[in-house]
């Protein structure tokens, strides 16, 4: 008598793939709760783990892992926000090189924080002047094009150059306030603009956004596919493509807004990990969604670890550091690229 086959579908290759990238993500923040300048060890992790969720921790370690944590978690949705930005801005323009700060949105947010930082603002102020010059270049740019923008890809190009040119705009405004900022308020501007996580604290708002706007897009990965893989054909094939563009640029917007309002522009998150994702997974938006925001998440914590440990007691931007890393990190994807 034949023994019965196991006929159980097999799940695919990128599942277990994008479970590597989780379990990378996991790793670097249990990375970053241990590493510093007041080392601990998986030992005393459970004890400080306790001590920390406590109301007010006694113990130098339940107070070094609840700073290490917050701050962990503050880089992980930050970098995850700017990759998933990244994937739905090559998405929406159908460009590879694409990232969150092509349109400029950076550009508003950094006008908007340097103004309070020349004004002395506290922190809290900083993050809401880079949120509301996020949203005013995000919104002009939907009034300039989104807005009358026709179901068909003619409105791309003049999205990237608007963006560039109020980018442009920003820029200069940038470059005023560092030449009349006081010398005492500078080095805070500079560190500032290069992106910095030291300071900050985790805010659910972030991790909030970046969790409803994951949640839509899984809901339009497949339009996304069709609009991205055949943007003459897609109405044809029952996308509603007006709708989904606006709904990409609406979703990026948001996350680039919240991202650098909390850290500053934080460059090469949102064009190494979405590249990194298609090369590990293809280019299915099912999969490559949830992978780059693991993938981002879990690079810039990374980094922002890096950071801390590399020149301690001082600590470097942690924007330059992502830089030195997403350099060759690129370089040698596109190196990949051409070879396959």
């Amino acid at each position: 008598m034949d023994c019965p086959q196991n006929t159980a579908p097999r799940p695919p290759r990128p599942f277990w793939r994008l479970l590597g990238l989780f379990l990378f993500a996991v790793a670097s923040l249990g990375l970053a709760c241990l590493a510093g300048s007041v080392a601990l060890s998986w030992r005393q992790l459970p004890a400080a783990i306790m001590q920390a969720l406590s109301d007010n921790p006694a113990e130098l370690a339940g107070t070094v892992l609840q700073w290490r944590l917050s701050r962990a978690l503050t880089a992980f949705s930050t970098g995850g926000a700017l990759a998933l930005a990244g994937v739905m801005m090559q998405a929406l323009l159908r460009n590879p090189l694409a990232d969150p700060y092509v349109l400029g949105i950076s550009g508003g947010a950094s006008v908007g924080a340097l103004l309070v930082l020349f004004l002395a603002g506290t922190a809290w102020m900083v993050s809401a002047g880079a949120l509301a010059g996020a949203l005013l270049i995000a919104l002009l740019l939907y009034v300039l094009v989104c807005r009358e923008s026709e179901p068909d890809t003619s409105a791309s190009p003049l999205l990237l150059l608007t963006g560039v040119v109020l980018a442009c705009g920003c820029g200069a405004v940038i470059a005023i306030l560092l030449s009349i900022a006081p010398d005492g308020n500078l080095r805070g501007m500079l560190f500032w603009l290069i992106g910095d996580l030291e300071g900050t604290r985790f805010g659910g708002i972030t991790f909030g956004v970046l969790l409803a706007v994951l949640l839509y897009a899984l809901r339009i990965a497949r339009p996304v596919n069709l609009l991205a893989l055949h943007a003459e054909s897609a109405q044809t094939l029952g996308v509603p493509v007006a709708l989904t563009r606006k709904a990409l640029f609406a979703c990026s917007a948001a996350l680039t807004a919240c991202a650098v309002a909390n850290t500053g522009s934080i460059g090469f998150v949102g064009l190494i990990a979405p590249h990194a994702c298609r090369l590990l997974l293809g280019t299915d938006h099912r999969w490559l969604f949830p992978a780059s925001l693991l993938a981002g998440g879990g690079f810039l914590v990374l980094a922002d670890t890096l950071s801390r440990v590399v020149a301690a007691p001082q600590q470097l931007p942690v924007g330059a550091v992502t830089a030195l890393i997403g350099v060759p990190l690129f370089l040698f994807q596109l190196y990949q690229v051409r070879r396959g």
